[in-house]
């Protein structure tokens, strides 16, 4: 019973040892934040067992199984000292845990394992087994059965041991079990930290209301059809983060509109209307798989005409009033909807008794102006979380909590499914709804606070000034944003501060290059971004305080002649072989811009003129041929 290896806690770690059956919970049940090639894990049969019933479970019969369960029961009760008998009649706790690939290599089979947490010895033992449906019965897979041991050295000291019952013969099919060394060099320091911090979650469990394995199964298929998005991308945001998530986005209200059928026993597809669609991709996704639906954003996207006119988009400023309620839709999503997320499940209660919301909030909004914070034991996107919810169940909404499985830090959605109350009391809560709107309008002021983030889906990258339009009576006070958004990149600075600006830093970077030989090509030196701010006169630096990122912003823009990493900055040297592999050149945007280096840098450009993704003069520079191309329709 070979130990493979250990790991010390801090010296007087007090999370233990409730700390070290949290962090096993976290690896029983979502393997996946450690095992990247799992989607996740569903348990199944949890029962407190004795050897009889364990002996019953794994339904050993032949000699052969049976001396290996002669072999797991050693296993199980070694390493003990005669202190630690058991004291329950049911020393085990069991469970099934069937893994969940994210793809699926495994075809009808399932990778299933018996988990038993042995609770006095502080032991918890994995136990890889196969079923035989058309025999009924199952057997133990002994290369591969593990156990993570809580061991104190001393009333200060822990360590947490990894043991195999053999290390010959470990199989690693590389999805549910990686390589052995596997085990002590990424799992087993993930346990430790967990156990030591012990941290417990402000949310809940990711997609805790939808069935795994469907959305696993489901989100696989919309990434293989949608992924070519990725390359026709013609927004300045960055395409894999927007399709994969609004591809997430999706999935996740597919597999949960497919349970709600189910539950209701309907076969009609649910309809949505998406407020503040932004770029239209979850549109344009959810209508191609079946749903009927349109999206309303306050400005028009470029993207909008690769849909096709199958993708409904609507480019108009949303009210909250009675010209924007949706009697006849079944769903309202507010996927990073800005200042409409609080409006949202009002608008859904308005709207139709039966009408549902999703929403997934992002920037902070109240009714009228940004969201004041009130508490300071909470994050501030747990109280604001918090917030919405209480606007849903104000608006008698049964609210429900879940995090999606997306790239980004704003995960949590809010699920407003059924009511609260009965239909026939319909005015009495509608009272309610406009007495807490307006009690929130009092407590935030009666003067909005403008925000200057924009409106729609890429929130947090610009800004855009309010117009004076005004709701009806119960939106009094809202103020929907101007279609025309601001850019606040640096992009419309004027040219020659940014040329100034690139210019003395690429001068001061050079000015570095103390020990480079004569016939060197002069790569500089590097200096901190406080300390290019300090290069800067105060009216430059007052000009990029104005935008977003400011002067940072304005060094990766100009990302030719600089590299930003860690708030370090340097200057570019385009021979090194990944900056080529990092930024591969467009089809059409080869030579559409002129090389800083080759006009200068005192000593041109390193790479010769026809290695240069940029042009060496005007002679070279080219037009951009870049189209912007239809898409597929699915």
């Amino acid at each position: 019973m070979p130990k493979l290896s250990d790991a010390e806690f801090p010296s007087g770690c007090k999370s233990l040892p409730e700390g070290f059956w949290s962090a096993v919970e976290v690896w029983v049940k979502k393997p996946h934040v450690v095992n990247k090639r799992l989607c996740g894990a569903t348990e199944t049969e949890s029962r407190d067992v004795d050897s009889g019933d364990l002996r019953k479970l794994l339904d050993s019969n032949e000699e052969e199984e049976e001396e290996l369960l002669q072999d797991v029961f050693q296993f199980l009760g070694s390493g003990v000292s005669p202190a630690h008998t058991h004291q329950k009649d049911k020393p085990w706790s069991s469970t099934v845990r069937t893994f969940i690939p994210k793809v699926n290599c495994y075809g009808a089979k399932q990778q299933k394992e018996v988990v038993l947490k042995d609770s006095d010895r502080q032991h918890v033992t994995f136990l890889p087994f196969e079923e035989d449906s058309a025999a009924g019965r199952v057997s133990l897979k002994k290369c591969n059965i593990y156990q993570l041991r809580l061991c104190s050295k001393d009333c200060e000291q822990w360590a947490l041991e990894l043991h195999v019952l053999t290390s010959d013969g470990w199989f690693s099919d590389g999805v549910a079990y990686p390589k052995l060394p596997w085990l002590s060099s990424d799992l087993l320091p993930k346990l430790v930290r967990w156990a030591a911090e012990c941290k417990s979650s402000e949310f809940k469990s990711t997609l805790s209301l939808l069935p795994v394995e469907k959305y696993s199964l489901t989100y696989q298929q919309l990434k293989e059809k949608y992924k070519s998005m990725v390359k026709v991308w013609p927004e300045v945001t960055n395409p894999e983060k927007f399709v994969y998530e609004d591809v997430a986005i999706a999935t996740y209200l597919l597999v949960l509109w497919a349970e709600e059928r189910a539950v209701k026993s309907v076969t009609d597809p649910q309809s949505f209307v998406d407020l503040g669609c932004g770029n239209g991709l979850l549109v344009h996704i959810l209508t191609n798989e079946g749903h009927p639906g349109r999206g309303i954003d306050v400005r028009r996207r470029r993207i909008w005409d690769m849909y096709g006119p199958q993708t409904e988009l609507e480019e108009k400023a949303i009210t909250p009033s009675e010209s924007f309620l949706f009697p006849g839709t079944d769903w309202l999503i507010g996927n990073h909807s800005d200042e409409l997320t609080p409006w949202i499940p009002v608008i859904a209660a308005r709207s139709s008794y039966s009408c549902r919301f999703f929403v997934l909030p992002c920037c902070f909004f109240d009714f009228y102006g940004k969201y004041q914070r009130r508490q300071c034991r909470k994050s501030q996107y747990k109280e604001y979380i918090d917030f919405i919810a209480e606007v849903s169940q104000v608006c008698g909404f049964n609210t429900e909590e879940d995090c999606l499985r997306i790239p980004s830090t704003k995960r949590v959605c809010l699920v407003g499914k059924s009511r609260t109350y009965k239909q026939s009391d319909e005015a009495e809560i509608d009272q309610r709804r406009a007495s807490y709107i307006q009690s929130r309008q009092t407590s935030t002021g009666a003067a909005v606070q403008r925000s200057g983030v924009r409106n729609g889906r890429d929130c947090c990258h610009g800004s855009v000034e309010c117009d004076d339009t005004s709701g009806s009576a119960w939106g009094d006070g809202f103020q929907p944003r101007n279609g025309a958004e601001t850019v606040r990149n640096c992009a419309a600075l004027p040219r020659d501060v940014v040329d100034g600006v690139v210019q003395k830093v690429a001068e001061a970077l050079l000015g570095m290059s103390e020990g480079t030989s004569s016939g060197d090509w002069n790569k500089g030196g590097s200096l901190s971004v406080r300390e290019v701010a300090a290069l800067l006169q105060q009216e430059t630096l007052q000009l990029l305080k104005k935008e977003c990122g400011g002067l940072q912003t304005l060094l990766k823009n100009n990302h030719q002649v600089f590299k930003v990493e860690g708030g370090t900055v340097r200057i570019r040297d385009w021979r090194d072989g990944t900056e080529s592999q990092r930024r591969p050149a467009v089809p059409g945007a080869l030579k559409t811009r002129l090389c800083w280096f080759h006009a200068h840098h005192p000593q041109g450009c390193p790479l010769q003129e026809q290695n240069c993704t940029f042009a060496h003069g005007l002679n070279d520079l080219r037009p951009s041929t870049r189209p912007l191309k239809k898409l597929k329709i699915f």
